[in-house]
């Protein structure tokens, strides 16, 4: 199987200009994707998809390829991921190579490991299934069966269209959010689905405490903290 990893990075990042390239414990940022995505055995590529020259050039000293400067109609603030993942499939495909799927990689996540990557490309060809993601376990106080949305009158539905709510913490069953970090989709889902997820979405849960997706200050501070004690545990 020729798994293909594309790793996002463009150059408008808002809460944390240029936060892509700023060093994190004495490296980029993008350096942490770029070192987990080269040390995976299961990404036959990986390529940098990014519309900022400098942050081409620190990707490129990083390891990763950047074999072409991202359409800036792709790198606005609403762009879309999933033409961003077409365009760089595409790209590639009219090179003359083929992938039986794409391993999206959001370089927000400096904790992510090559192991994960493995474990989530794995099992996508394991289950037969049209995409795998990473998750994370939601609060039993946000879980569907206990979340209500409100009418303009302020009357109150479960999200789950039930009458009435479970009454005990131990009877919900486990919901989970995405994660973020790890996307891997058939390639014709990609193409022909036109989605990342496809019919068959397959969850791979992590322990919230060791992630982190770095949006604002306090993300930065938290990814700090995390890699650091990290590194006293090795």
């Amino acid at each position: 199987m020729k798994v293909l990893g594309v790793i996002p990075a463009r150059g408008g990042s808002k809460g944390i200009p240029r936060k892509n390239i700023q060093q994190l414990l004495g490296k980029p940022l993008l350096q942490y994707t770029a070192e987990a995505a080269l040390v995976a055995e299961t990404l036959t590529q990986v390529i940098l998809s990014t519309d900022d020259p400098e942050i081409a050039e620190v990707g490129l000293s990083c390891g990763l390829e950047v074999p072409f400067m991202r359409p800036a109609e792709l790198a606005r603030d609403d762009s879309p991921t999933l033409p961003v993942v077409q365009h760089a499939l595409r790209f590639c495909e009219d090179q003359g190579d083929r992938f039986d799927a794409v391993c999206l990689l959001q370089q927000t996540h400096p904790l992510r490991q090559a192991e994960t990557i493995d474990a989530c490309v794995q099992l996508l060809f394991d289950v037969q299934a049209d995409a795998v993601m990473t998750v994370l376990p939601v609060p039993h106080v946000f879980n569907p069966h206990w979340v209500y949305f409100m009418g303009d009158d302020g009357s109150l539905k479960l999200s789950t269209a039930e009458q009435e709510p479970i009454p005990r913490r131990q009877l919900l069953p486990p919901a989970f959010h995405r994660e973020g970090s790890i996307y891997v989709t058939r390639r014709d889902v990609l193409m022909e689905g036109d989605s990342l997820y496809g019919d068959t979405l397959v969850g791979y849960p992590l322990d919230p405490d060791r992630c982190v997706n770095i949006d604002d200050t306090d993300d930065w501070k938290r990814a700090q903290q995390l890699l650091e004690a990290q590194r006293d545990v090795s």
